[in-house]
């Protein structure tokens, strides 16, 4: 009995602790943020990403350890917050790429476009062609 009430205490306190922790988190990236008043704020993605994963790999070590010694209860609690943290991890990666490509997409095409452009404006039958254009190159 007594070992079931820690099995269950134990799930509870380091479940919220880690929740607490992430919740805390987050509300000083949202505070970094607000502080810069709606300016960039210098590689917050790449901070939530590493969380996320330390959380989930912490979480899965845990529960393994869990495992190991008997407490069920905190394995399957554990086990289930690194699942979940691991979901939110590949879906904001996912997102994260696809904003990614999207964004080259376009500078791509509208660098195409101004290419296009700009060979039109040449006027080649009059024996003449336009000065050339500086272009700038992305980064």
């Amino acid at each position: 009995m007594l070992k079931q009430t820690l099995d269950v205490g134990l799930a509870v306190l380091l479940t919220g602790a880690e929740m607490a922790a992430l919740a805390l988190f987050l509300f000083v990236l949202g505070l970094e943020k607000w502080a810069a008043q709606g300016q960039r704020v210098a590689d917050r993605t790449g901070r939530v990403f590493l969380v996320l994963g330390l959380g989930a790999t912490g979480s899965a070590a845990l529960s393994y350890g869990c495992a190991r010694a008997g407490l069920s209860a905190t394995c399957v609690a554990q086990a289930v917050w690194a699942l979940l943290l691991a979901c939110v991890l590949v879906v904001g990666a996912g997102n994260e790429c696809w904003t990614r490509i999207a964004r080259n997409r376009l500078r791509r095409r509208l660098r195409r476009e101004r290419l296009r452009w700009h060979r039109s404006q040449r006027r080649e039958e009059f024996g003449h062609v336009a000065a050339p254009v500086r272009r700038r190159r992305w980064r």
